[in-house]
């Protein structure tokens, strides 16, 4: 079959990007207006307190779902509008790097706790939250070709945290399921896309 004229070369996105956390409230990169632009691509950082969380196990996922219900009277077999009843998202992925300061951002809790030392003879403590003081976090997602970036602006990672401790050449994942809220914003997240490319 050939191609219908002026059918474009797909822009497809590929790779698994880089995820990031930052505590609530954290100014997003661009100077607060998502990034900066240049030759199609972001130019600038994810300055601090955003944390580039590392590597993965299989990369991450996005899901978003509205949930829509049928407003039906008697004298029309079809509905005659949908109305939107819920709405959820969340970003997913299991981080490769097993530190302490990852595994209480799974837990929703504080920074570890050194107990005792440092160096070679420091002792780190994490301890669950109490249930209903979990703390709130901020999700960032950028593309590996720098075009693309996901903003989740109050996030809580919920659901089970499994670690599987197996034979290499399996290693520990921290797992996560970061559930977005509407934060006072009233925005939980925002998409955005450098060059003229991506938004067309």
């Amino acid at each position: 079959m050939a191609v219908p004229t002026g059918t474009a070369t797909p822009l497809v996105l590929t790779d698994p990007g880089y995820l990031f956390w930052a505590p609530l409230l954290t100014a997003i990169p661009g100077a607060g207006v998502g990034g900066i632009v240049a030759g199609s691509v972001f130019t600038d950082t994810w300055a601090a307190p955003w944390v580039n969380l590392g590597a993965t196990l299989d990369g991450s996922s996005f899901e978003y779902e509205l949930t829509v219900q049928p407003i039906s009277v008697a004298e029309f077999l079809d509905p005659i509008r949908y109305v939107t009843t819920a709405r959820a998202s969340n970003i997913g992925f299991a981080l490769a790097n097993y530190t302490m300061a990852n595994l209480a951002k799974a837990l929703n809790g504080a920074a570890p706790t050194v107990v005792s030392g440092t160096g070679a003879t420091q002792l780190t403590r994490v301890r669950p939250p109490i249930p209903g003081s979990e703390i709130r976090s901020m999700i960032g997602w950028e593309s590996l070709d720098s075009t693309v970036r996901i903003i989740g602006y109050q996030a809580l990672s919920s659901g089970k945290v499994t670690m599987d401790f197996k034979k290499a050449p399996s290693f520990t994942g921290l797992p996560m399921a970061w559930n977005l809220e509407v934060p006072a914003s009233g925005i939980p997240i925002d998409f955005f896309a450098a060059g003229a490319g991506r938004a067309a």
